[in-house]
């Protein structure tokens, strides 16, 4: 390398003139083995183009579950009920008890009164239920919410309006659907204004509101999916007046009943970096009112944090890997230079008989390596963008082309190509121009 950089030779090969003739060459010697060249050069486009869908499919990955994580709120402490383990089961006997678990009032009352910094609480209940619509039906998720569930749950609204104040005290019977069961119940026509029946009772549409990507798991209790939910979102006062506090669930020899006063709550802190702490006094709260696990906790942004490092680590694995194939193509120009100055040493010893110094020699082979790589660069990169695009066309699966990308995968091929051209390019102007000129 210091014999690259130190020669002034170099400095004046490298002049306009100089440079341009040596292109010229470079590029006619590569178009004269033209099949060789391409499968030289394949190497670095499989390299780059790894490289850059590599990143994206792990970028999209990383980006679809940080944006769920998100949607749970970056100050939201999140209680959810969970049925304990010895309760799934049993004889018949047990199965026709009352199965009283979860989340209670006084739990959130005591939250209220001995968690310093807590904005609000906002809880909610789930029940797994039937939804009419005349002949169709689909077995959905009801949530009994309060009218500010959308704004702390981060979730929009794409038509109509959410229920009031007004509506959740008077308990009427209106609700929200959201879009996956909009979709499945009214396929050919809007649901606004229409009704749906559950059991034996209408409830008027008044809003469709997005997925949320989380599903109910079969115990009632609400739980992280990757199977998207069909809600029927109705005011909290209503389901408690269609339900009761306790919901039978008829099975084959009995029948099971289950008491849960809150299937989940969102608890609010004022200040970004008091939440974990919150978080570790509601879990105070929580085990001293609790002799049994029939509850769990999730701090969104614990979670996103984790996802942030997985993300980084992801990243590193892929890259590395995607390199491993760079490196690859970089040893396969190297091979064909190689074998490119053992064939072309004859016509190495004429041009240095004709006046061309060792520096012209070094850049004509540079030249020729920096060609191959950045075509391969090119090639990669242009390749490594369609693969993420199919991907997501065709497997619908989330991918995200970050800009600086396919700017580094190309920069990395160029980078190849000179690391691993310097050395036939120097063996090639090192050669003795008389021993060259007898070479046969």
């Amino acid at each position: 390398m210091s014999f690259l950089a130190n020669s002034p030779m170099l400095r004046l090969a490298l002049s306009p003139q100089h440079l341009l003739r040596t292109m010229s060459m470079g590029t006619k010697s590569i178009w004269l083995h033209k099949l060789r060249s391409f499968l030289t050069a394949l190497g670095v486009v499989f390299g780059v183009a790894s490289v850059v869908a590599m990143l994206a499919i792990g970028e999209g990955a990383s980006h679809e579950a940080q944006e769920q994580i998100r949607k749970l709120g970056s100050q939201n402490i999140i209680l959810q009920s969970v049925k304990p383990s010895d309760s799934a089961g049993g004889t018949n006997e047990t199965r026709s008890m009352v199965i009283d678990y979860g989340i209670t009032a006084r739990d959130i009352m005591q939250i209220k009164q001995t968690v310093p910094g807590i904005s609000i609480v906002v809880p909610s209940r789930f029940i797994n239920d039937m939804v009419w619509n005349f002949d169709r039906k689909e077995d959905s998720q009801i949530v009994g919410a309060l009218p500010i569930y959308p704004e702390m749950r981060h979730r929009r609204l794409v038509g109509g309006r959410f229920f009031t104040e007004m509506e959740l005290s008077e308990r009427l019977p209106v609700c929200v659907l959201n879009e996956s069961l909009a979709a499945k119940l009214f396929p050919l026509n809007t649901p606004m204004g229409k009704a749906v029946r559950v059991r034996g009772n209408y409830y008027h549409v008044i809003g469709i509101i997005e997925d949320e990507g989380r599903a109910a798991d079969s115990t009632g209790s609400s739980g992280p999916s990757n199977a998207t939910t069909t809600q029927m979102l109705i005011p909290f006062s209503t389901l408690m007046d269609q339900y009761g506090e306790t919901f039978f669930r008829f099975r084959s020899g009995g029948f099971e009943a289950e008491k849960v006063e809150y299937h989940e709550a969102v608890i609010r802190v004022k200040e970004l970096n008091q939440v974990m702490s919150r978080a570790d006094a509601v879990k105070h709260v929580i085990n001293t009112n609790h002799k049994k696990d029939d509850w769990r906790i999730i701090v969104p942004i614990e979670l996103l944090r984790q996802a942030e490092r997985t993300k980084e680590i992801f990243s590193i694995v892929l890259g590395s890997i995607a390199a491993i194939s760079l490196l690859v193509g970089g040893i396969g120009i190297m091979n064909i230079m190689l074998a490119s100055v053992t064939e072309r040493t004859r016509e190495i010893g004429i041009r240095r008989a004709l006046g061309a110094k060792q520096s012209d020699i070094v850049v004509q082979f540079l030249v020729e390596t920096i060609i191959l790589s950045g075509a391969g660069g090119v090639m990669g990169v242009l390749l490594g963008l369609a693969i993420p695009t199919a991907i997501s066309h065709f497997a619908g699966v989330t991918t995200v082309i970050q800009p600086w990308a396919p700017t580094l995968a190309f920069s990395i091929s160029v980078f190849t190509g000179i690391a691993f051209g310097i050395y036939p390019a120097r063996r090639a102007a090192m050669m003795n121009p008389v021993e060259a000129l007898r070479h046969e």
